[in-house]
Protein backbone atom coordinates (compact mmCIF):
# COMPACT_ATOMS: atom_id res chain seq x y z
CA UNK A 1 0.00 0.00 0.00
CA UNK A 2 1.30 3.44 -0.94
CA UNK A 3 0.62 5.69 2.07
CA UNK A 4 -0.17 9.38 1.82
CA UNK A 5 2.35 11.79 3.24
CA UNK A 6 0.09 13.89 5.45
CA UNK A 7 0.90 14.86 9.02
CA UNK A 8 -0.72 12.58 11.58
CA UNK A 9 -2.00 15.19 14.05
CA UNK A 10 -4.46 13.92 16.68
CA UNK A 11 -7.93 15.44 16.88
CA UNK A 12 -8.01 16.86 20.41
CA UNK A 13 -10.90 18.62 22.16
CA UNK A 14 -8.38 21.07 23.63
CA UNK A 15 -7.60 22.25 20.09
CA UNK A 16 -11.12 23.69 19.80
CA UNK A 17 -10.75 26.15 22.66
CA UNK A 18 -7.16 26.94 21.63
CA UNK A 19 -8.37 27.83 18.14
CA UNK A 20 -11.23 29.94 19.47
CA UNK A 21 -8.91 31.85 21.81
CA UNK A 22 -6.36 32.51 19.06
CA UNK A 23 -8.72 33.53 16.25
CA UNK A 24 -11.86 34.64 18.11
CA UNK A 25 -10.42 35.64 21.47
CA UNK A 26 -12.76 38.60 22.04
CA UNK A 27 -15.91 36.80 20.92
CA UNK A 28 -18.28 36.84 23.88
CA UNK A 29 -19.57 34.03 26.06
CA UNK A 30 -22.53 35.41 28.03
CA UNK A 31 -24.13 33.67 31.01
CA UNK A 32 -27.12 34.37 33.22
CA UNK A 33 -25.42 33.14 36.38
CA UNK A 34 -27.05 31.12 39.14
CA UNK A 35 -26.10 33.92 41.54
CA UNK A 36 -28.07 36.38 39.42
CA UNK A 37 -25.89 38.81 37.42
CA UNK A 38 -25.01 38.48 33.75
CA UNK A 39 -21.41 37.33 33.27
CA UNK A 40 -19.39 38.18 30.14
CA UNK A 41 -15.99 37.21 28.90
CA UNK A 42 -14.31 36.00 25.68
CA UNK A 43 -12.84 32.77 24.38
CA UNK A 44 -9.37 33.96 25.37
CA UNK A 45 -10.55 34.16 28.99
CA UNK A 46 -12.29 30.79 28.73
CA UNK A 47 -9.02 29.19 27.59
CA UNK A 48 -7.04 30.69 30.48
CA UNK A 49 -9.61 29.53 33.03
CA UNK A 50 -9.84 26.06 31.46
CA UNK A 51 -6.07 25.77 31.89
CA UNK A 52 -6.34 26.89 35.52
CA UNK A 53 -8.98 24.19 36.00
CA UNK A 54 -6.71 21.55 34.44
CA UNK A 55 -3.91 22.52 36.82
CA UNK A 56 -6.31 22.44 39.78
CA UNK A 57 -7.56 18.99 38.79
CA UNK A 58 -4.02 17.69 38.54
CA UNK A 59 -3.29 19.04 42.01
CA UNK A 60 -6.38 17.14 43.26
CA UNK A 61 -4.92 13.96 41.82
CA UNK A 62 -7.16 13.62 38.76
CA UNK A 63 -5.42 11.60 36.06
CA UNK A 64 -5.97 10.16 32.59
CA UNK A 65 -9.26 8.33 32.29
CA UNK A 66 -10.61 9.45 35.68
CA UNK A 67 -14.27 10.44 35.57
CA UNK A 68 -15.16 13.95 36.75
CA UNK A 69 -18.89 14.58 37.07
CA UNK A 70 -21.01 17.71 36.73
CA UNK A 71 -24.50 18.52 37.93
CA UNK A 72 -24.86 21.93 36.36
CA UNK A 73 -26.83 24.27 34.10
CA UNK A 74 -25.56 25.86 30.90
CA UNK A 75 -22.93 28.38 31.99
CA UNK A 76 -19.41 29.62 31.40
CA UNK A 77 -18.16 27.46 34.29
CA UNK A 78 -19.71 24.35 32.76
CA UNK A 79 -18.00 25.25 29.47
CA UNK A 80 -14.65 25.47 31.29
CA UNK A 81 -15.24 21.99 32.64
CA UNK A 82 -15.96 20.72 29.12
CA UNK A 83 -12.45 21.71 28.07
CA UNK A 84 -10.44 21.59 31.31
CA UNK A 85 -11.46 18.03 32.19
CA UNK A 86 -11.25 16.47 28.72
CA UNK A 87 -8.19 18.51 27.75
CA UNK A 88 -6.35 17.09 30.73
CA UNK A 89 -7.11 13.55 29.55
CA UNK A 90 -9.79 12.86 32.15
CA UNK A 91 -13.41 12.08 31.25
CA UNK A 92 -16.20 14.63 31.71
CA UNK A 93 -19.37 12.95 33.01
CA UNK A 94 -22.40 15.24 32.68
CA UNK A 95 -25.27 14.08 34.91
CA UNK A 96 -28.89 14.94 34.17
CA UNK A 97 -30.36 16.42 37.39
CA UNK A 98 -33.88 15.66 36.14
CA UNK A 99 -33.33 11.93 36.62
CA UNK A 100 -34.77 10.22 39.67
CA UNK A 101 -32.36 10.57 42.65
CA UNK A 102 -31.71 6.82 42.75
CA UNK A 103 -30.77 6.92 39.06
CA UNK A 104 -28.32 9.76 39.73
CA UNK A 105 -26.70 7.75 42.51
CA UNK A 106 -26.58 4.64 40.30
CA UNK A 107 -24.83 6.33 37.38
CA UNK A 108 -22.35 8.25 39.58
CA UNK A 109 -21.36 4.98 41.23
CA UNK A 110 -21.35 3.07 37.94
CA UNK A 111 -19.08 5.72 36.38
CA UNK A 112 -16.89 5.72 39.52
CA UNK A 113 -16.77 9.52 39.49
CA UNK A 114 -13.91 10.93 41.58
CA UNK A 115 -15.16 14.53 41.89
CA UNK A 116 -18.57 16.10 41.41
CA UNK A 117 -18.95 19.76 40.35
CA UNK A 118 -22.33 21.07 41.50
CA UNK A 119 -24.34 24.21 40.78
CA UNK A 120 -25.88 25.90 43.84
CA UNK A 121 -29.36 24.88 42.64
CA UNK A 122 -28.59 21.19 43.08
CA UNK A 123 -26.85 21.31 46.45
CA UNK A 124 -29.91 20.04 48.43
CA UNK A 125 -30.22 17.11 46.01
CA UNK A 126 -26.58 16.14 46.49
CA UNK A 127 -26.74 16.55 50.27
CA UNK A 128 -29.51 13.96 50.30
CA UNK A 129 -27.66 11.63 47.93
CA UNK A 130 -24.13 11.97 49.34
CA UNK A 131 -24.26 8.86 51.58
CA UNK A 132 -25.00 6.74 48.49
CA UNK A 133 -22.13 8.15 46.39
CA UNK A 134 -19.27 5.73 46.98
CA UNK A 135 -16.38 7.05 44.86
CA UNK A 136 -16.67 10.84 45.21
CA UNK A 137 -13.66 12.35 46.99
CA UNK A 138 -15.08 15.87 47.24
CA UNK A 139 -17.86 18.10 45.96
CA UNK A 140 -16.86 21.29 44.14
CA UNK A 141 -19.50 24.02 44.40
CA UNK A 142 -19.69 26.07 41.20
CA UNK A 143 -19.60 29.52 42.79
CA UNK A 144 -17.27 32.04 44.39
CA UNK A 145 -16.24 32.39 48.04
CA UNK A 146 -18.82 35.12 48.64
CA UNK A 147 -21.71 32.83 47.66
CA UNK A 148 -20.30 29.61 49.13
CA UNK A 149 -23.24 28.17 51.13
CA UNK A 150 -23.23 26.25 54.40
CA UNK A 151 -23.53 22.55 53.69
CA UNK A 152 -23.98 19.19 55.39
CA UNK A 153 -21.52 17.63 52.95
CA UNK A 154 -18.33 16.36 54.58
CA UNK A 155 -15.92 17.83 52.02
CA UNK A 156 -16.73 20.76 49.77
CA UNK A 157 -14.46 22.95 47.68
CA UNK A 158 -15.14 26.34 46.12
CA UNK A 159 -14.72 26.42 42.34
CA UNK A 160 -13.51 30.01 42.07
CA UNK A 161 -11.06 29.52 44.94
CA UNK A 162 -9.65 26.42 43.20
CA UNK A 163 -9.09 28.40 40.02
CA UNK A 164 -7.62 31.42 41.80
CA UNK A 165 -5.01 29.20 43.43
CA UNK A 166 -4.04 27.53 40.14
CA UNK A 167 -1.81 28.78 37.35
CA UNK A 168 -3.02 29.45 33.81
CA UNK A 169 0.35 28.14 32.59
CA UNK A 170 -0.58 24.73 31.24
CA UNK A 171 0.34 22.81 28.10
CA UNK A 172 -2.42 20.52 26.88
CA UNK A 173 -1.14 16.96 26.61
CA UNK A 174 -1.41 15.08 23.33
CA UNK A 175 -2.48 11.45 23.37
CA UNK A 176 -4.40 8.95 21.27
CA UNK A 177 -7.40 10.72 19.72
CA UNK A 178 -9.43 7.55 20.37
CA UNK A 179 -9.10 8.15 24.13
CA UNK A 180 -12.31 8.69 26.10
CA UNK A 181 -13.27 12.35 26.45
CA UNK A 182 -16.75 12.49 27.94
CA UNK A 183 -19.54 10.29 29.23
CA UNK A 184 -23.32 10.60 29.04
CA UNK A 185 -25.86 8.11 30.33
CA UNK A 186 -29.01 7.40 28.39
CA UNK A 187 -32.29 6.26 29.92
CA UNK A 188 -33.61 5.38 26.46
CA UNK A 189 -32.55 1.76 26.90
CA UNK A 190 -34.20 -0.93 28.97
CA UNK A 191 -33.11 -1.49 32.58
CA UNK A 192 -30.62 0.82 34.28
CA UNK A 193 -29.23 3.84 32.38
CA UNK A 194 -26.28 2.93 30.16
CA UNK A 195 -23.17 5.00 29.59
CA UNK A 196 -22.14 6.30 26.17
CA UNK A 197 -18.47 7.21 26.14
CA UNK A 198 -17.24 9.59 23.46
CA UNK A 199 -13.71 10.02 22.15
CA UNK A 200 -11.74 13.13 21.26
CA UNK A 201 -11.83 12.09 17.61
CA UNK A 202 -15.57 11.48 17.52
CA UNK A 203 -16.28 14.80 19.25
CA UNK A 204 -14.15 16.88 16.86
CA UNK A 205 -15.62 15.12 13.80
CA UNK A 206 -19.14 15.65 15.15
CA UNK A 207 -18.37 19.36 15.63
CA UNK A 208 -17.23 19.65 12.03
CA UNK A 209 -20.43 17.96 10.91
CA UNK A 210 -22.61 20.30 12.99
CA UNK A 211 -20.95 23.41 11.52
CA UNK A 212 -21.54 22.40 7.88
CA UNK A 213 -23.90 24.63 5.84
CA UNK A 214 -26.40 21.80 5.24
CA UNK A 215 -26.33 21.00 8.97
CA UNK A 216 -26.55 23.88 11.49
CA UNK A 217 -24.57 26.29 9.27
CA UNK A 218 -22.52 27.77 12.10
CA UNK A 219 -19.98 30.58 11.79
CA UNK A 220 -18.48 33.46 13.75
CA UNK A 221 -21.46 35.62 12.74
CA UNK A 222 -23.87 33.49 14.78
CA UNK A 223 -25.09 34.23 18.29
CA UNK A 224 -26.17 30.86 19.69
CA UNK A 225 -28.48 30.36 22.66
CA UNK A 226 -28.46 26.63 23.50
CA UNK A 227 -31.55 25.99 25.61
CA UNK A 228 -30.85 22.28 25.26
CA UNK A 229 -28.92 21.49 28.48
CA UNK A 230 -25.21 20.77 28.57
CA UNK A 231 -26.16 17.70 30.63
CA UNK A 232 -28.24 16.36 27.72
CA UNK A 233 -26.09 14.79 24.98
CA UNK A 234 -23.43 17.53 25.11
CA UNK A 235 -25.97 20.29 24.38
CA UNK A 236 -26.26 18.68 20.93
CA UNK A 237 -22.56 19.37 20.42
CA UNK A 238 -22.98 23.16 20.43
CA UNK A 239 -20.53 23.70 23.29
CA UNK A 240 -17.83 22.22 21.01
CA UNK A 241 -19.04 23.45 17.61
CA UNK A 242 -19.33 27.11 18.70
CA UNK A 243 -15.62 27.42 19.62
CA UNK A 244 -14.69 25.56 16.42
CA UNK A 245 -16.29 28.33 14.33
CA UNK A 246 -15.93 31.23 16.79
CA UNK A 247 -19.65 31.78 17.36
CA UNK A 248 -20.90 33.85 20.29
CA UNK A 249 -22.51 31.73 23.02
CA UNK A 250 -25.35 32.85 25.29
CA UNK A 251 -26.05 30.57 28.25
CA UNK A 252 -29.45 30.84 30.00
CA UNK A 253 -28.43 29.28 33.32
CA UNK A 254 -31.41 27.95 35.28
CA UNK A 255 -34.03 30.36 33.89
CA UNK A 256 -35.70 28.63 30.94
CA UNK A 257 -39.12 30.32 31.08
CA UNK A 258 -40.37 32.26 28.07
CA UNK A 259 -39.84 35.72 29.59
CA UNK A 260 -36.25 35.02 30.67
CA UNK A 261 -35.33 33.50 27.33
CA UNK A 262 -36.85 36.39 25.38
CA UNK A 263 -34.93 38.90 27.51
CA UNK A 264 -31.64 37.24 26.53
CA UNK A 265 -32.73 36.88 22.90
CA UNK A 266 -33.45 40.59 22.64
CA UNK A 267 -30.50 41.88 24.67
CA UNK A 268 -27.82 39.70 23.04
CA UNK A 269 -29.32 39.76 19.54
CA UNK A 270 -29.42 35.95 19.40
CA UNK A 271 -29.56 34.49 15.88
CA UNK A 272 -29.83 30.74 16.58
CA UNK A 273 -31.88 28.89 19.20
CA UNK A 274 -31.74 25.16 20.01
CA UNK A 275 -34.02 23.13 22.27
CA UNK A 276 -36.86 20.64 22.64
CA UNK A 277 -40.49 21.35 21.67
CA UNK A 278 -41.77 21.81 25.24
CA UNK A 279 -39.45 24.80 25.72
CA UNK A 280 -40.70 26.42 22.53
CA UNK A 281 -44.34 25.94 23.54
CA UNK A 282 -43.62 28.12 26.58
CA UNK A 283 -41.78 30.71 24.49
CA UNK A 284 -44.59 30.85 21.91
CA UNK A 285 -47.09 31.32 24.74
CA UNK A 286 -45.09 34.26 26.09
CA UNK A 287 -44.76 35.81 22.63
CA UNK A 288 -48.52 35.55 22.11
CA UNK A 289 -49.20 37.22 25.49
CA UNK A 290 -46.73 40.07 25.02
CA UNK A 291 -47.29 40.57 21.26
CA UNK A 292 -43.51 40.61 20.82
CA UNK A 293 -41.30 39.15 18.10
CA UNK A 294 -38.03 37.22 18.09
CA UNK A 295 -35.70 40.05 17.16
CA UNK A 296 -32.60 38.93 15.29
CA UNK A 297 -33.33 35.18 15.49
CA UNK A 298 -32.93 33.60 12.05
CA UNK A 299 -33.12 29.89 12.87
CA UNK A 300 -34.39 27.58 15.58
CA UNK A 301 -33.22 23.98 15.92
CA UNK A 302 -35.93 21.69 17.29
CA UNK A 303 -35.05 18.16 18.36
CA UNK A 304 -35.41 15.69 21.21
CA UNK A 305 -39.00 15.00 20.12
CA UNK A 306 -40.95 15.56 16.93
CA UNK A 307 -41.77 19.19 16.19
CA UNK A 308 -45.50 19.57 15.46
CA UNK A 309 -46.39 20.95 12.04
CA UNK A 310 -48.33 23.78 13.69
CA UNK A 311 -45.23 24.84 15.68
CA UNK A 312 -43.04 24.90 12.57
CA UNK A 313 -45.67 26.89 10.69
CA UNK A 314 -46.14 29.41 13.53
CA UNK A 315 -42.43 30.14 13.90
CA UNK A 316 -41.99 30.59 10.16
CA UNK A 317 -45.12 32.47 9.11
CA UNK A 318 -45.77 34.54 12.24
CA UNK A 319 -42.21 35.22 13.44
CA UNK A 320 -40.12 34.81 10.26
CA UNK A 321 -37.80 32.25 11.87
CA UNK A 322 -36.57 29.26 9.86
CA UNK A 323 -37.16 25.98 11.71
CA UNK A 324 -34.50 23.27 11.47
CA UNK A 325 -36.04 19.98 12.51
CA UNK A 326 -33.29 17.64 13.73
CA UNK A 327 -32.89 14.16 15.13
CA UNK A 328 -30.21 12.21 16.90
CA UNK A 329 -29.43 10.16 19.99
CA UNK A 330 -27.05 10.20 22.92
CA UNK A 331 -25.46 7.21 21.17
CA UNK A 332 -24.83 9.45 18.12
CA UNK A 333 -23.07 12.34 19.91
CA UNK A 334 -26.03 13.21 19.16
CA UNK A 335 -26.62 14.72 15.68
CA UNK A 336 -27.81 12.35 12.97
CA UNK A 337 -30.01 14.31 10.58
CA UNK A 338 -30.99 17.95 10.05
CA UNK A 339 -33.89 19.11 7.91
CA UNK A 340 -32.85 21.68 5.36
CA UNK A 341 -34.92 22.20 2.25
CA UNK A 342 -33.38 21.50 -1.16
CA UNK A 343 -33.16 24.09 -3.96
CA UNK A 344 -36.14 22.51 -5.69
CA UNK A 345 -38.36 23.37 -2.70
CA UNK A 346 -37.94 27.11 -3.35
CA UNK A 347 -40.87 27.04 -5.79
CA UNK A 348 -43.03 24.79 -3.59
CA UNK A 349 -46.07 26.08 -1.74
CA UNK A 350 -46.00 26.66 2.01
CA UNK A 351 -47.99 23.46 2.61
CA UNK A 352 -45.67 21.45 0.37
CA UNK A 353 -42.63 22.75 2.23
CA UNK A 354 -44.25 21.89 5.57
CA UNK A 355 -44.87 18.36 4.26
CA UNK A 356 -41.08 18.07 4.01
CA UNK A 357 -40.20 20.00 7.16
CA UNK A 358 -42.20 17.75 9.50
CA UNK A 359 -39.69 15.04 8.63
CA UNK A 360 -36.59 14.89 10.81
CA UNK A 361 -34.20 15.57 7.93
CA UNK A 362 -31.33 14.33 5.82
CA UNK A 363 -28.19 12.63 7.14
CA UNK A 364 -25.06 14.62 7.85
CA UNK A 365 -21.93 13.41 6.09
CA UNK A 366 -20.54 10.77 8.47
CA UNK A 367 -23.95 9.29 9.27
CA UNK A 368 -25.31 6.29 7.36
CA UNK A 369 -28.99 5.32 7.63
CA UNK A 370 -31.13 2.42 6.53
CA UNK A 371 -34.50 0.91 7.47
CA UNK A 372 -35.17 -2.82 7.75
CA UNK A 373 -38.14 -5.07 8.44
CA UNK A 374 -38.47 -7.46 11.39
CA UNK A 375 -36.29 -10.01 9.54
CA UNK A 376 -33.48 -7.50 8.88
CA UNK A 377 -34.27 -7.08 5.18
CA UNK A 378 -33.57 -3.56 3.91
CA UNK A 379 -36.69 -1.67 2.87
CA UNK A 380 -37.06 0.74 -0.08
CA UNK A 381 -36.42 4.47 0.25
CA UNK A 382 -39.80 5.45 -1.11
CA UNK A 383 -41.14 7.53 1.78
CA UNK A 384 -43.88 4.95 2.36
CA UNK A 385 -42.29 1.77 3.70
CA UNK A 386 -41.41 2.14 7.36
CA UNK A 387 -39.21 -0.11 9.43
CA UNK A 388 -36.53 -0.25 12.10
CA UNK A 389 -34.01 2.57 11.72
CA UNK A 390 -30.35 1.51 11.77
CA UNK A 391 -27.32 3.84 11.82
CA UNK A 392 -23.54 3.74 11.73
CA UNK A 393 -20.70 6.24 11.50
CA UNK A 394 -17.58 7.65 13.16
CA UNK A 395 -19.51 9.38 15.95
CA UNK A 396 -21.99 6.56 16.62
CA UNK A 397 -21.41 4.29 19.63
CA UNK A 398 -20.46 0.67 19.06
CA UNK A 399 -21.50 -0.32 22.57
CA UNK A 400 -21.98 0.97 26.11
CA UNK A 401 -19.58 1.80 28.94
CA UNK A 402 -18.17 -1.22 30.79
CA UNK A 403 -19.33 -3.58 28.05
CA UNK A 404 -23.03 -3.38 28.79
CA UNK A 405 -25.42 -4.13 25.95
CA UNK A 406 -24.48 -5.50 22.54
CA UNK A 407 -21.02 -4.52 21.28
CA UNK A 408 -20.95 -3.93 17.54
CA UNK A 409 -18.07 -4.97 15.32
CA UNK A 410 -16.61 -3.03 12.39
CA UNK A 411 -19.23 -2.23 9.79
CA UNK A 412 -22.17 -3.35 11.92
CA UNK A 413 -25.25 -1.20 12.40
CA UNK A 414 -26.71 0.29 15.58
CA UNK A 415 -30.46 -0.26 16.05
CA UNK A 416 -31.88 3.09 17.16
CA UNK A 417 -35.16 1.65 18.45
CA UNK A 418 -37.02 4.07 16.17
CA UNK A 419 -39.40 3.23 13.36
CA UNK A 420 -38.95 5.48 10.32
CA UNK A 421 -39.33 6.05 6.59
CA UNK A 422 -36.68 7.22 4.12
CA UNK A 423 -37.66 8.94 0.88
CA UNK A 424 -35.91 9.32 -2.46
CA UNK A 425 -34.32 12.65 -1.46
CA UNK A 426 -32.88 11.11 1.70
CA UNK A 427 -35.32 12.69 4.17
CA UNK A 428 -35.84 10.49 7.21
CA UNK A 429 -39.15 10.63 9.06
CA UNK A 430 -39.56 9.08 12.51
CA UNK A 431 -43.01 7.50 12.71
CA UNK A 432 -42.57 6.11 16.22
CA UNK A 433 -40.37 4.43 18.76
CA UNK A 434 -40.50 0.69 18.16
CA UNK A 435 -41.83 0.25 21.70
CA UNK A 436 -44.53 2.92 21.16
CA UNK A 437 -45.84 1.99 17.72
CA UNK A 438 -49.49 0.89 17.81
CA UNK A 439 -50.09 -2.49 16.17
CA UNK A 440 -53.71 -2.71 15.07
CA UNK A 441 -55.01 -5.61 12.99
CA UNK A 442 -51.49 -6.50 11.86
CA UNK A 443 -50.76 -2.94 10.68
CA UNK A 444 -48.68 -0.20 12.32
CA UNK A 445 -50.13 3.17 13.36
CA UNK A 446 -47.82 6.12 14.08
CA UNK A 447 -48.64 7.68 17.44
CA UNK A 448 -46.34 10.64 16.68
CA UNK A 449 -48.20 11.59 13.51
CA UNK A 450 -51.56 11.63 15.31
CA UNK A 451 -50.08 13.68 18.18
CA UNK A 452 -48.66 16.29 15.83
CA UNK A 453 -51.99 16.65 14.06
CA UNK A 454 -53.87 16.93 17.37
CA UNK A 455 -51.59 19.73 18.59
CA UNK A 456 -52.63 21.66 15.49
CA UNK A 457 -56.07 22.21 17.06
CA UNK A 458 -56.16 25.72 18.59
CA UNK A 459 -57.52 24.41 21.92
CA UNK A 460 -54.76 21.81 22.40
CA UNK A 461 -51.60 22.56 24.39
CA UNK A 462 -50.17 19.03 24.34
CA UNK A 463 -51.27 15.61 23.08
CA UNK A 464 -50.19 12.01 23.53
CA UNK A 465 -51.35 8.85 21.75
CA UNK A 466 -50.93 5.35 23.19
CA UNK A 467 -52.16 1.92 22.21
CA UNK A 468 -54.68 0.25 24.51
CA UNK A 469 -55.72 -3.42 24.31
CA UNK A 470 -58.59 -4.32 21.97
CA UNK A 471 -60.24 -7.78 21.76
CA UNK A 472 -60.41 -7.79 17.94
CA UNK A 473 -57.63 -5.51 16.69
CA UNK A 474 -54.99 -6.23 19.37
CA UNK A 475 -54.45 -2.48 20.01
CA UNK A 476 -56.28 0.73 19.17
CA UNK A 477 -55.12 4.36 19.57
CA UNK A 478 -56.23 6.42 22.58
CA UNK A 479 -55.70 10.19 22.42
CA UNK A 480 -54.87 12.08 25.65
CA UNK A 481 -55.18 15.86 25.46
CA UNK A 482 -54.08 18.78 27.64
CA UNK A 483 -56.19 21.84 26.81
CA UNK A 484 -54.80 25.34 26.52
CA UNK A 485 -55.65 27.61 29.43
CA UNK A 486 -59.24 28.83 29.07
CA UNK A 487 -59.91 26.76 25.93
CA UNK A 488 -62.81 24.35 25.45
CA UNK A 489 -63.05 21.37 23.09
CA UNK A 490 -65.04 18.14 23.22
CA UNK A 491 -64.22 14.55 22.28
CA UNK A 492 -66.47 14.79 19.24
CA UNK A 493 -64.85 18.05 18.11
CA UNK A 494 -61.36 16.55 18.38
CA UNK A 495 -62.33 13.49 16.35
CA UNK A 496 -64.06 15.68 13.75
CA UNK A 497 -60.87 17.78 13.50
CA UNK A 498 -58.73 14.68 12.89
CA UNK A 499 -61.10 12.76 10.59
CA UNK A 500 -60.18 14.45 7.28
CA UNK A 501 -56.46 14.27 8.13
CA UNK A 502 -56.15 10.55 8.93
CA UNK A 503 -56.92 7.21 7.39
CA UNK A 504 -60.13 5.93 8.98
CA UNK A 505 -58.42 3.03 10.75
CA UNK A 506 -55.81 5.44 12.25
CA UNK A 507 -58.49 7.59 13.92
CA UNK A 508 -58.33 7.30 17.75
CA UNK A 509 -61.13 5.26 19.27
CA UNK A 510 -61.39 7.64 22.23
CA UNK A 511 -60.23 11.03 23.53
CA UNK A 512 -59.50 11.76 27.19
CA UNK A 513 -58.78 15.25 28.56
CA UNK A 514 -56.15 15.38 31.30
CA UNK A 515 -54.65 18.28 33.33
CA UNK A 516 -51.08 17.30 32.47
CA UNK A 517 -48.95 14.57 30.87
CA UNK A 518 -45.92 12.85 32.42
CA UNK A 519 -42.48 13.40 30.86
CA UNK A 520 -39.08 11.75 31.06
CA UNK A 521 -35.98 13.52 32.36
CA UNK A 522 -35.21 14.67 28.80
CA UNK A 523 -38.68 16.10 28.13
CA UNK A 524 -40.14 13.19 26.15
CA UNK A 525 -43.63 11.88 26.88
CA UNK A 526 -43.53 9.03 29.38
CA UNK A 527 -45.71 6.64 27.41
CA UNK A 528 -44.81 3.56 29.44
CA UNK A 529 -46.54 5.07 32.49
CA UNK A 530 -49.56 6.11 30.44
CA UNK A 531 -49.90 2.64 28.94
CA UNK A 532 -49.90 1.20 32.45
CA UNK A 533 -52.36 3.81 33.73
CA UNK A 534 -54.82 3.21 30.88
CA UNK A 535 -54.34 -0.50 30.19
CA UNK A 536 -57.81 -1.22 31.58
CA UNK A 537 -59.48 1.69 29.80
CA UNK A 538 -62.61 0.53 27.99
CA UNK A 539 -62.91 1.99 24.51
CA UNK A 540 -66.37 3.04 23.28
CA UNK A 541 -68.10 0.43 21.16
CA UNK A 542 -67.57 1.19 17.49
Amino acid sequence: MLRGQMMDRPLMISSLIEYAALYHGDQEIVTRTIEGPIHRYGYRDALARSKRLANALQRLGVGRGDRVATLAWNSQRHLELYFGVSGLGAVLHTINPRLFPDQIAYIANHAEDVYLFVDLTFLPLIEALAPKLKSIKAFVILTDAEHMPPSRLERTLCYETLLAEASADFVWPEFDEAAASSLCYTSGTTGNPKGVIYSHRSTVLHSWGACMPDALDLSSSEVILPVVPMFHANAWGLAYAAPMCGAKLVFPGAKLDGASLLELIERERVTLLAGVPTVWLALLGHLAETKKGLGAVRSIVIGGAAAPRSMIDTFQRQYGVNVLHAWGMTEMSPLGVVNRLLPKHAVASNEQRLDVQVKQGRALYGVELKIVDDDGKELPRDGKAFGHLLVRGPWTANGYFKGEGVRLGAGEWFDTGDVATLDGDGYMHITDRAKDVIKSGGEWISSIEIENLAVGHPAVAEACVIGVPHPKWDERPLLLVVKRSGATVSREEMLAFLTPKLAKWWLPDDVIFVPELPHTATGKLLKSKLREDYRLHRLPAS
